[in-house]
């Protein structure tokens, strides 16, 4: 079963390698983001360490040296978990765990915790689970030993502490019990959407923490959680809203992230259906975050990966409240202005000016900055799709013979 949440804060180092794919800048990064899901997670990021490499090594990720370095500082600092940025092999995981006498987790891991924590209704738990097992399966042998070590804290939500005892054949079966249940509740859910009636569906994607469930209480006026950590919400929130005379069915869904654990992608499908079946996404980015083009870039991917990048898509860039860049001065003849120093109305006149063949739309949820245009730009795009859908729609053309009239025209 799932762990409530522990208000214990935990000394946390964070570890990831420089390679060629990879440079320090990229590195650095990827860390940030590491660090605000161990924080999310309730740790505290004490230390980072990095170490250029050709490609992780097979047996330890990190070389020796490095590892040993690591090792003291865990010891002198009394830290209770070491967390790698890539996924670890079972092999590499059991191999760190005899040289570092602390919890060893990866990104996948520490994603699937995060999860854990945050899993409120009883199929989040149910899809959270077999997430966790499905990762653990492969790696029972080394798990068990370093389960009795540690209780408790970031990465021991989950089936492993309670079932210590158990093997792969007892996994395998509550793998095969969950995989049952989530099919029964995913039919449950598709009988659900097809009741909706033929109303226009609208999916807020984008990447975690960018604000869509602020976005969704805005217009739908509904009452979705919020939190500035990443996955404040993992249950899809289906609201009817009425823009104008035109009702659709607007739905919050889990937010993406970079190195997207598989095991959440087959987990989360039913989430990942409101979007698949969607037939208009707002794909909502936090302009104010230096990394946004390429959440977009993940988001974009993950939307490739489930066959919903071809969807007709408006583009919301959120949090222009919050949108800050480094200013250089005119007589600065050094500094050689990059992207980071764009101001917003520079960012304008980019690309961002016509994404697709809609111009993206430039907003604040939280102070309802361009609300109205946003709201009009919504309300045209669902219109567009409800005539084709249905070009005599009472709520489009209260007059038959209006209706008639126009598509004479």
């Amino acid at each position: 079963m799932l762990e409530k949440e522990t208000k214990k804060i935990e000394k946390t180092v964070i570890i990831g390698i420089i390679t060629q794919k990879q440079e320090e800048e990229k590195l650095n990064e990827y860390l940030d983001e590491l660090e605000f899901l161990t924080y999310t997670a309730g740790g505290e990021v004490i230390k980072r360490f990095s170490q250029k490499m050709e490609r992780p090594n097979p047996k330890t990720f990190l070389g020796t040296g490095k590892m040993d370095e690591i090792n003291h500082f865990v010891i002198e600092n009394d830290v209770s978990t070491v967390i790698f940025d890539d996924e670890l092999s079972p092999s590499q995981q059991k191999n760190i765990s005899k040289i570092i006498k602390c919890k060893i987790l990866d990104r996948t891991h520490l994603i699937l915790d995060i999860f854990a924590q945050r899993a409120e209704t009883s199929y989040a738990r149910t899809q959270v689970e077999l997430a966790q097992c499905q990762y653990l399966l492969p790696r029972l042998s080394g798990m068990w030993t370093h389960l009795e070590r540690q209780k408790g804290g970031i990465g021991m939500r989950g089936p492993g502490e309670t079932e210590i005892e158990t093997d792969r054949r007892i996994v395998r079966d509550r793998i095969a019990l969950l995989k049952e249940k989530i099919k029964t509740i995913d039919k449950q859910m598709g009988i659900q959407r097809s009741n909706r009636g033929a109303m226009v569906r609208v999916a807020l994607v984008g990447y975690t923490n960018v604000g869509k469930s602020t976005l969704m209480n805005v217009v739908g006026k509904s009452d979705v959680f919020v939190e500035n950590k990443l996955f404040a919400t993992l249950d899809t929130t289906v609201r009817k809203v009425v823009i104008k005379n035109l009702p659709f069915l607007l739905s919050d869904t889990v937010g993406f992230i970079r190195k997207l654990p598989t095991q959440l992608v087959d987990s989360f499908k039913s989430t990942l259906d409101e979007v698949r079946e969607a037939d208009l996404l707002l794909h909502v980015v936090d302009i104010s975050h230096p990394d946004f083009e390429d959440h977009i870039e993940s988001v974009n991917q993950t939307l490739s990966d489930i066959k919903s990048n071809n969807k007709s898509t408006l583009m919301v860039f959120n949090k222009i409240d919050a949108f800050k860049h480094l200013t250089i001065d005119e007589d600065d003849l050094i500094t050689e202005k990059t992207k980071k120093h764009y101001t917003l109305e520079e960012w304008k006149t980019t690309w961002m000016n016509n994404v697709g063949k809609e111009k993206a739309i430039f907003i604040s949820a939280t102070n309802k900055e361009n609300f109205e245009e946003f709201r009009e730009r919504v309300y045209e795009a669902v219109r567009e799709i409800h005539i084709s859908r249905f070009p005599y729609n009472k709520f489009l053309y209260p007059d038959f013979k209006d209706a008639i009239e126009k598509e004479e025209d």
